[in-house]
């Protein structure tokens, strides 16, 4: 048997051994060394030669991927490690740490019980390394670190062993900090990383050696031993001595729970429904024999296998020939196959049971984030990404005749990822494509020609605002086209804390299934205790109170106007962009006795008309999406980079100096940061070293708001004068 089918043997064997399993993922920084450390851990199970570790970048398999240097899509593979005479199967995720892709960690956070942490040690704790800790903790996924590029703060930094201990001090307690800050409470000091027992590892990915406090006792290999290996330039016998993954593996199998330890505390957080349930029970002991439950994380597009999904089983068995319940899509599907993953291979195997991350063909109607099983339950809670769609582009085939081709092309495209949206306008024949920022959309469009072999020609970049309210409007009628039906509509700015709460998903729709806890909440947040015993709908940020007394037929009508208000809130009336932090309430309506009268043609104009007449009477204003920037640049350059980003209607939020490197924190509107990567690497001469981050939306300037609005309402075919309340009111 060769190795590679002894490996596929182990894998198989292990699938059924919960305790024996780990599934993790790595996050980082971009360019800390995620993928190169991942390499080292396939080379270390045999499924790569050891010379190219670090190298060939095997989970980069994307043609993108490879020329940009960079992940984009989360990558999966199955390896076995022995350790202390055992042998465990490690599910690995290696994903992006660009924040165009941050949507990619998100996802695979949810197929993981466990990350390792990847923080560089010459830059230290990045931007991003924040994002991707809180993406991961959010989930209640635990974390160990590991600390890359150590050789560098030698060979290039050349700093001695007392230095070098600080870096390490400084790295680990900023981490620490981030655990503290963004850990479920009853884990905020159990997860703490600590050197001494084991979950904090030192290294070089790129030179396949590290260390760690327990392997140092047992190698006899200590700090003293690679500053020697180090400075001899013999780095080939240290890896020999102290392998990468040996390190790696062991704090990951000590330190990172197997799933049917994490399916208890995860459960509660990531799942809908109750637990006391058969199946909610079968969940949280990751039980085999229980009903099968999946939930999808990653959705692509084979040329020749179709739909292939990729997911975790929390219980039950996936097996070929079942047929399953797409939640979410509300249909049913067949699955054909089942599989492991080795990198970019696909094996079929004969079923996957609970506690492992498996691919499934045969889900046709899957997207990401879907929950599928055998019974009909309640779903998954939706993933929810830190950043959104900013970045909008229109899209066209180059030849007319491939219309109906780019359209298909769209929906597969929209289905691999979810953090991409696509809007295909029927009536106007455009196609709008919004992603996280340039890149992303690049990357998009790349695939389109390439791999899906489509000439497609795109616009400028658009940037998506949103609009919201300053002031409180009077109580407004709204009535319906029959006259029989009259809604009292008022508007006004959403309390700033209850808006943070629904930005941050810390309240949602969900949370009406419980009204008390909902109210206790808000009241917190410091909304009327009334009102927020009298929710209807949560929205996009936005809230719908009932403040009304005793309006007869008003509950038959309740889904109608919780319709209304929404369609107000997809496309607010300045123009036509979604709403933010609004809440409507609703005071009064008197109704016609017959349901025939008060139909959606009567009940959806009645409540949407005085909506947007309420928002033009308190004061209805535009946001733009900002980003934090994020810039290191020696001391001289500073001059050209503030310059910059003031030129670009950013403000200098802090600047810090360590040694001869100043960082630049600051606030830039996304609309003005296209071509900053240019500008700022002809200002600096490439020695700029920047990160961005998504910061939410902020009030547009006074003096440019009838200026966008009218450029918005051109763009999308509509008078540039935006509308006055009196159009909506009769």
């Amino acid at each position: 048997m060769g190795k590679r089918e002894e490996m596929i043997k182990r894998v198989h064997d292990l699938m059924p051994q919960r305790e024996k399993i780990r599934n993790i993922g790595v996050v980082a920084h971009i360019d800390h060394g995620k993928t190169t450390l991942s390499d080292n851990l396939i080379a270390g199970a045999g499924m790569m030669s050891e010379e190219l570790a670090g190298k060939q970048l095997v989970l980069d398999f994307h043609k993108d991927e490879q020329e940009r240097g960079i992940t984009i899509n989360a990558g999966n593979i199955s390896i076995v490690e022995n350790y202390e005479g055992e042998d465990y199967l490690i599910n690995l995720i290696d994903t992006p740490g660009h924040v165009d892709f941050s949507g990619e960690v998100t996802r695979a956070m949810r197929a993981v019980d466990g990350v390792i942490v990847v923080v560089c040690a010459v830059e230290g704790v990045m931007p991003q390394t924040e994002t991707v800790l809180r993406q991961a903790l959010k989930e209640k996924v635990k974390p160990v670190l590991f600390i890359n590029k150590v050789d560098r703060l030698l060979t290039e930094l050349q700093l001695g062993p007392k230095e070098v201990g600080d870096r390490f001090t400084k790295i680990i307690a900023k981490v620490n900090n981030l655990i503290q800050k963004y850990a479920p409470e009853e884990f905020k000091d159990e997860w703490k990383v600590n050197p001494a027992d084991g979950s904090v590892a030192f290294g070089s990915a790129y030179h396949n050696w590290a260390l760690s406090v327990p392997y140092m006792r047992k190698s006899g290999i200590g700090f003293k031993e690679v500053y020697e290996y180090i400075r001899n330039d013999d780095q080939k016998t240290l890896a020999k001595k102290s392998p990468l993954h040996k390190v790696v593996l062991e704090m990951v199998i000590k330190h990172l729970p197997n799933p049917a330890e994490a399916q208890k505390y995860r459960i509660p957080k990531i799942w809908t429904g109750d637990v006391n349930t058969p199946i909610g029970q079968a969940m949280l002991n990751c039980d085999p024999n229980g009903p099968l439950v999946f939930m999808t994380t990653y959705v692509i597009v084979d040329p020749h296998a179709g739909v292939v999904v990729t997911g975790r089983v929390f219980s039950g068995k996936l097996k070929p020939g079942e047929k399953v319940y797409l939640i979410n899509a509300g249909v049913q599907n067949t699955i054909q196959q089942v599989g492991v993953y080795m990198g970019p291979e696909r094996l079929n195997v004969d079923e996957v049971e609970a506690g492992n991350i498996a691919s499934v063909i045969g889900l046709k109607d899957a997207y990401s984030g879907e929950t599928v099983s055998t019974e009909k339950i309640e779903p998954f809670e939706p993933i929810k990404h830190f950043s959104e769609p900013v970045v909008t582009k229109s899209i066209e085939a180059k030849n007319p005749a491939d219309l109906p081709k780019l359209i298909e092309i769209l929906r597969l495209v929209a289905k691999e990822d979810p953090n991409l949206k696509v809007e295909i306008n029927e009536e106007t024949g455009e196609h709008l494509i919004s992603g996280m920022g340039e890149l992303h959309l690049e990357i998009v469009e790349n695939r389109i020609k390439t791999e899906k072999g489509l000439d497609i020609v795109t616009s400028q970049p658009i940037v998506v605002y949103r609009e919201t309210v300053l002031g409180e409007s009077p109580i407004i009628e709204g009535k319906s086209p029959n006259k029989h039906n009259k809604f009292y509509i008022k508007v006004e700015p959403l309390e700033d804390g209850v808006w943070e709460a629904l930005t941050h998903e810390d309240i949602t729709n969900k949370d009406l299934k419980n009204p008390k806890e909902l109210a206790k909440k808000l009241q917190e947040l410091g909304m009327d205790a009334d009102q927020s015993k009298r929710i209807w709908d949560i929205y996009n940020d936005n809230i719908l109170v009932d403040m009304t007394k005793g309006v007869q037929y008003l509950n038959e009508t309740k889904e109608l106007i919780i319709q209304g208000f929404r369609e107000a809130m997809d496309r607010g009336p300045l123009a036509h962009e979604k709403v933010t932090k609004v809440k409507v309430i609703l005071t009064d309506a008197k109704l016609h006795e017959d349901a025939v009268h008060r139909g959606p043609a009567q009940v959806l104009p009645a409540v949407r008309n005085p909506i947007y007449a309420g928002m033009l009477q308190a004061k209805a204003v535009l946001l733009e999406p900002k980003q934090k920037l994020f810039i290191n640049v020696p001391q001289e350059l500073m001059g050209a980079v503030t310059k910059d980003i003031q030129g670009r209607r950013g403000q200098i939020i802090d600047m810090q100096q360590e040694d001869e490197v100043i960082e630049i924190i600051a606030k830039v509107p996304v609309s003005e940061m296209f071509g900053f990567a240019g500008d700022i690497r002809s200002a600096t001469q490439g020695k700029a070293l920047w990160s961005t981050e998504y910061l939410g939306y902020e009030k547009l300037p006074d003096e440019l708001q009838m200026k966008i609005i009218a450029e918005v309402r051109k763009r999308k075919g509509l008078n540039p004068e935006p509308p006055k309340a009196n159009d909506f009111m009769e």
